[in-house]
């Protein structure tokens, strides 16, 4: 049945909540309380569905795998650009979006737009009236408050980079509906480019300042699965390189990095292991438990011993494959019609093995593709500093350069430092660098849409796959699902579409 035949429409959030979280976390939480003036009778029920808006970020279509959707903000969108190849194992299952065939109608993409507009939606939930408790208890007001405002704001990011007509910070083209409230009847229009732009700014930056002043230590040193003031500036810092905010990048990024540094050569590898060191390098994931869902499945072979998407060889031959530890801990191979239960290791690209992703192959050692979504890390925060510091050109270029080679050094053994470097150059050296730090992480298809570059794929194993996707393309934007625009009659549809 299509989701559109279930009454889509952004009210859904509290009609379809309370079963989604029941099917993803093992609780029951009773969402509305008769007799309280918010719903909740206490400050622990608000905390109770902040944990439930935790939960949607694991649901098929956000960062979880479903048997029809590749996790959207998860491995999709390296799917989608060139540097994951979809193998003639493949099902098809994903081909609209990775081939960019999509329409109105297309089922992954209604999975997705509702997938993240339920993490709104309990968001909203979670901010309801909460301000009842301020006078009482007001650290740990801030404490709920600020990760539900991160939340609410990273999930409108996140719809606004497959959805936004243009990135621009300024643009009047289409943004997306930004939902504040959980009234069912509420059937809001989207908003310009620039207008969404100004909410997810206020959500992320009141959240950074509220997160500054709580009632405990929201993350433990080795368990960082929660929303923290950290994590809040590393999302402003991602939103700002977006917008071409330069100067606001660099300092939010800075600020990371001053409070969590890189993992070394020795630790990088147990990140994907999900046993990385205290207080390095994962600033926030989303943890998964068994029956909870695979954020990686599909990208590697798993239990069905099916390899739907490997790397691209063009990319593997970008790493120094003796030295850079990320080369040995992102791929790997298996032998042609090896049992899954068999891990043969790194083999040659070109030989008979299958080459696989390994990223995600499972903790410890694990064939299960079971490990956490790694959401924010500060490999990625060094890269957006490098990044902003090289556009801002000028003295700059020496601490962007600085920041590339220090990521270098920290990944690849015997690594020796260039001197100097002209600004585009340097750009290039950091946009290569973002490629391989952050392969199979969600970042390719964002990176060539804000960077208005062309999808060239150089290897392609289906021949039904697409090639070429260039800057003008109406695919870099997804369309309205149809189920929506059934439901919402103030809703207009992204242009190119019908």
């Amino acid at each position: 049945m299509k989701l559109r035949n279930l009454l889509l429409g952004l009210g859904l959030g509290c009609a379809i909540i309370f079963p989604a979280c029941k099917d993803i976390i093992e609780v029951e939480p009773e969402y509305q309380k008769a007799g309280s003036p918010g719903g909740f009778f206490s400050l622990d029920d608000h905390e109770f569905a902040l944990t439930g808006a935790y939960a949607l970020f694991r649901a098929p279509g956000y960062y979880g795998i479903g048997m029809y959707n590749a996790g959207t903000w998860a491995a999709l969108p390296d799917m989608m650009a060139d540097d994951l190849v979809q193998t003639k194992e493949d099902f098809g299952n994903w081909a609209a979006q990775t081939n960019w065939t999509y329409a109105t109608d297309e089922a992954n993409i209604e999975i997705a737009w509702v997938a993240a507009y339920a993490v709104i939606a309990q968001a909203n939930l979670t901010l309801r009236n909460i301000e009842q408790y301020s006078a009482t208890n007001a650290k740990r007001v801030n404490r709920i408050k600020g990760q539900a405002l991160a939340i609410r704001g990273m999930a409108h990011f996140d719809l606004l980079r497959f959805w936004g007509e243009s990135y621009d910070r300024n643009s009047t083209a289409n943004g997306v509906p930004y939902k504040t409230t959980v009234n069912v009847e509420d059937l809001p229009t989207r908003l310009t480019v620039k207008e969404t732009y100004d909410n997810i700014f206020r959500d992320l930056t009141a959240a950074d300042t509220l997160l500054g002043d709580v009632d405990r230590t929201i993350n433990a040193p080795t368990n960082r699965a929660y929303i923290d003031q950290i994590a809040a500036r590393a999302l402003l810092a991602r939103l700002n390189l977006y917008v071409e905010d330069f100067e606001a990048a660099e300092s939010y990024a800075s600020q990371v990095i001053a409070a969590l540094d890189l993992a070394d050569r020795d630790a990088f590898a147990a990140i994907w292991k999900d046993n990385y060191p205290a207080d390095k390098e994962v600033i926030w994931k989303v943890t998964f438990s068994p029956g909870e869902g695979q954020a990686g499945t599909g990208i590697h072979i798993g239990s069905a011993n099916l390899n739907l998407f490997r790397p691209a060889r063009h990319l593997e031959d970008m790493f120094n494959k003796a030295n850079d530890i990320r080369y040995a801990a992102y791929f790997g191979g298996r032998e042609a019609g090896a049992s899954a239960a068999v891990y043969p290791g790194n083999t040659a690209p070109g030989s008979s093995s299958r080459r696989i992703v390994t990223k995600y192959l499972g903790r410890g050692e694990a064939l299960d593709n079971l490990v956490d979504w790694k959401v924010l890390r500060t490999g990625e925060m060094y890269l957006i500093r490098a990044e902003a510091r090289a556009r801002q050109g000028g003295a700059k270029l020496n601490t962007a350069l600085t920041d590339l080679q220090t990521l270098r050094a920290a990944r690849i053994k015997g690594f020796a430092p260039t001197v100097s470097i002209g600004q585009q150059a340097l750009l290039d050296a950091i946009a290569l660098e973002r490629r391989k730090e952050l392969f199979a992480e969600g970042h390719r298809w964002f990176d060539l849409k804000r960077t208005i570059r062309t999808v060239s794929r150089a290897d392609v194993e289906n021949a039904a796959a697409s090639e070429t996707l260039v800057p003008a393309a109406r695919e870099w934007t997804w369309p309205i699902p149809q189920g929506e625009i059934d439901v919402n009659r103030n809703i207009a549809q992204t242009e190119g579409y019908k």
